[in-house]
């Protein structure tokens, strides 16, 4: 081994590294990137979740019981509603995990040296959130009732009575199994259709497409249709799977489950179009994919709480469409919501697929001129 040729050929390899710019960009910035998205995502601690109120004693005392909840580590006061109803409707919209019902006649059973009951609502849907607001709970109606007893002399002064919605058994499939739905709809369509163009491209037969009098919504249409049905059967079949081996049925409305995931299949296909525009070979294409879905994956609340991350990386986490097709997915499949509980999510991810739908088209035209 001669040291001149082996450093000519490291040099060699070195100016290659520095031209393929985007496999520079993986091997410098994938590693932060991955440390970041790791270090503060990857968490399964459960803090500050967002609680609905109903104070239907509105005393001092009530509202003492109020702050515990709200100056603790663990609960967030989202909004104080004005009645039971509204709490439930709160946690069907996914705007809160859990609520908090105070009965009218709290303050009186308390001076009457009677136990006072207080109701506690928990989003079965997402079952660690749900243990952790449960157990969180009843901690603190403990201390607080601890601290009465010496005072009121009640035995027990307060007692928590949860109340767990959708998913009482808490069972873990009836949360992953729509998340898994969401999540192998998008992989597979988007690295797919990644490598559509890139394809064209490297065998050498865009140019001949270019030259044919078919215009370029028409190719990106053609194209794109083979995988819109394969994503279709695979939408179709994981259902239908969903039910028969794990047992999770779609309480919901079926045809607007599949309405949405129609429109969310449109969106990922049209990402990955985006990618196979951008990459210049199919290598690129699969780095450029895989910097896409492994941060949807671990920031969309498939596996993590998003409720435990930071502010800048739970924004983050607010622009991948995956986000708000899990929330979708949950509430049709796991609570049975309709569209005037999903409105909002549903507004935002037909937003969202809409640019990236005009970026991918106007990226599109580019690349054939």
């Amino acid at each position: 081994m001669k040291l001149r040729r082996l450093l000519t050929i490291t040099k060699k390899e070195f100016i290659h590294i520095k031209r393929d710019r985007a496999s520079l960009v993986m091997a410098l910035v994938a590693p932060v990137m991955m440390l970041l998205i790791f270090g503060f995502a990857v968490n399964t601690d459960v803090n500050s979740v967002k609680l609905a109120v109903f104070d239907g004693s509105r005393t001092p005392s009530s509202r003492e019981l109020i702050a515990k909840f709200n100056n603790s580590y663990y609960f967030k006061t989202y909004e104080l509603v004005d009645s039971p109803r509204k709490v439930e409707e709160y946690i069907d919209k996914g705007k809160v995990k859990a609520g908090l019902v105070i009965p009218e006649d709290y303050a009186r059973e308390l001076k009457r040296n009677r136990t006072a009951e207080i109701q506690i609502l928990v989003d079965g849907s997402d079952p660690t959130i749900a243990r952790t607001a449960m157990s969180y709970s009843i901690i603190l109606a403990s201390n607080h009732s601890v601290k009465l007893r010496e005072v009121l002399a009640a035995k027990p002064a307060l007692v928590a009575k949860p109340l767990v919605l959708y998913n009482p058994t808490l069972e873990s499939s009836k949360f992953n199994v729509p998340g898994v739905v969401g999540l192998i709809l998008q992989n597979i369509t988007i690295i797919l259709t990644a490598f559509a163009m890139v394809r064209e491209r490297e065998r050498g037969t865009i140019e001949q497409l270019i030259m044919t009098p078919v215009t370029s919504l028409e190719l990106i249409v053609g194209k794109l249709i083979p995988y819109i049905l394969i994503g279709f059967y695979d939408f179709i079949i994981i259902l239908v799977l969903s039910y028969l081996l794990f047992g999770v049925a779609v309480k919901g409305s079926l045809a607007l489950l599949i309405l949405l995931g129609s429109v969310f299949l449109i969106g990922a296909l049209a990402m990955g179009m985006l990618i196979s525009t951008v990459a210049k070979s199919q290598l690129q294409a699969m780095q450029a994919a895989i910097l896409f879905l492994l941060p949807s994956v671990l920031l969309s609340g498939f596996m993590f709480p998003r409720e435990a991350m930071p502010r800048l990386i739970y924004a983050i986490s607010c622009t991948f469409p995956i986000t708000y097709f899990l929330e979708i997915l949950r509430g049709i499949i796991v609570k049975g919501v309709g569209l005037n509980y999903l409105a909002w999510v549903t507004a935002v991810l037909m937003l969202q697929i809409a640019v990236i739908i005009l970026i991918t088209m106007k990226k599109f035209k580019k690349t054939l001129d």
